[in-house]
């Protein structure tokens, strides 16, 4: 005999992880038009597979995975997907969570959206000019802003500064 606090608990479990598959299903697009407008299968021949799945699907990269984690010089962070210039490393710091992080964005650089894929609403960070996911904006950054750009390394490349240091 079963126990109805054992199906319950299971009925429970299956919508939530029902709910759950719906939502990352979900077509999540960052609201539009964009100076650059491609076909999925043009960001699929220009991007690499992991890039695709961020920037396009708005995936997330595993934490810690990104060398711009380490990177210490001076210079600026642009879109992978149509290097519009994003961040510069002047705003970037170590918020210890896995991801690259900023405290503000470059002037006209990203556009923000919200989100709910992880049942809460959340800030979502893109590209302003292709509409690429970078990541998330949180409240629980450093003086000036008390901004935190928590964004995918694979979403952005890095531009050393001349001169390099």
């Amino acid at each position: 005999m079963i126990d109805r606090r054992i199906l319950l608990l299971g009925a429970g479990g299956a919508a939530l992880l029902a709910g759950l598959y719906w939502l990352d299903g979900e077509d999540v697009q960052a609201a539009g038009p964009f100076e650059i407008d491609k076909s999925d299968s043009e960001w699929r021949r220009i991007l690499s597979k992991a890039q695709y799945e961020v920037l396009r699907l708005h995936r997330t990269e595993v934490p810690g995975s990104s060398p711009l984690n380490h990177e210490k010089r001076k210079g600026t962070y642009t879109c992978a997907a149509c290097d519009l210039p994003l961040f510069s490393s002047d705003t970037k710091y170590d918020s210890r969570t896995g991801w690259p992080s900023f405290y503000a964005p470059l002037v006209n650089a990203v556009a923000t959206s919200t989100d709910h894929v992880l049942l809460l609403p959340r800030t979502e960070v893109h590209c302003r000019r292709c509409g690429g996911h970078l990541g998330h904006v949180f409240q629980d950054g450093p003086p000036p802003t008390g901004l935190r750009y928590c964004i995918n390394g694979m979403a952005m490349k890095f531009i050393p500064a001349a001169g390099g240091a």
